[in-house]
């Protein structure tokens, strides 16, 4: 099973550089990142885990250039979001950014994607709250025709984008519906999830992970009513904190990587929780 990581690193963390450093002389899999573009003070919206909000999400570095720099100081980590706000950003804009980072790291990239929980944060970026998924899945329909091999225009709900020329694209070929980098969408299980996912992902990142067994059998049943290969499912539990009991139960599940959680912290703090888990790879 393959070991990945995700951390919310801010400005007051081991940088992004360090880590991944670190990460890929260990062996660890990949390093996911999240993404607040801000936290707006007057928030009425709980925080999904309960209590106060970790002060960390309004000091999250911009995802993708900390990715940047990941990938320039790496030759095989994989490189992930986890998960980008789409609703949050122009689709031609990020569909650029996504194709450089997956150009440039030699298609180490995965777009874990996701339709947020923070209503006040997506109200400042213009995202109707009831609407966000359907935009979310209207903004990846005009970023696979940027993407395409041949120039595609888009035409949807929300936008649309002529035929262009659009370079460089992600280094994945298409793989049914799916054009792009490597594709995950996060969310809790039910049958929208599902949908989305089937129609144009490659599989699910499931935060925490509870609840696979009773879940799973939905999905690939979805997955396999909307004619894709049952093989291709990929599914990767996000944010674990691991144990050997939890990471069997995985294995016996089929699940092939898991992204476990590091706190935000320093360089020292950090690096003893990347030891602590280093016990989990493979062959150790």
């Amino acid at each position: 099973m393959r070991i990945a990581v995700t951390i919310f690193l801010t400005d007051e963390t081991i940088t992004p550089t360090r880590l991944a450093r670190e990460l890929e002389d260990r062996g660890f899999a990949g390093l996911y990142l999240p993404e607040h573009t801000h936290i707006p003070v007057e928030r009425t919206t709980p925080y999904p885990a309960g209590g106060d909000l970790p002060p960390e999400y309004g000091r999250t570095l911009d995802p993708f250039v900390a990715l940047g720099q990941a990938a320039a100081v790496t030759e095989r980590l994989g490189l992930g979001t986890g998960i980008t706000l789409v609703a949050q950003h122009d689709p031609i804009a990020l569909a650029k950014q996504i194709a450089t980072l997956d150009h440039l790291s030699g298609g180490r990239f995965t777009l874990g994607l996701g339709f947020g929980w923070n209503v006040e944060e997506a109200a400042d970026h213009g995202v109707r709250w009831g609407a966000r998924r359907e935009l979310v899945r209207d903004r990846m329909g005009l970023m696979r025709a940027l993407w395409s091999r041949e120039p595609t225009a888009y035409e949807g709900e929300f936008g649309g984008v002529r035929a262009s020329h659009a370079h460089p694209k992600p280094v994945q070929p298409p793989r049914g519906p799916v054009v792009g980098p490597r594709t995950l969408v996060g969310g809790a299980a039910g049958p929208k999830l599902f949908a989305h996912i089937s129609e144009y992902a490659d599989g699910w990142l499931p935060i925490g992970g509870r609840g696979l067994s009773e879940s799973l059998p939905l999905l690939r049943t979805a997955w396999a009513d909307a004619g894709r290969d049952p093989k291709a499912l990929q599914v990767v539990p996000y944010a674990v904190h691991p144990s050997p009991g939890k990471l069997a139960h995985y294995a016996d599940l089929g699940i092939e990587e898991v992204v476990v959680q590091l706190p935000p912290a320093g360089e020292a703090e950090v690096l003893k929780a990347v030891e602590a888990c280093e016990r989990y790879l493979p062959g150790r």
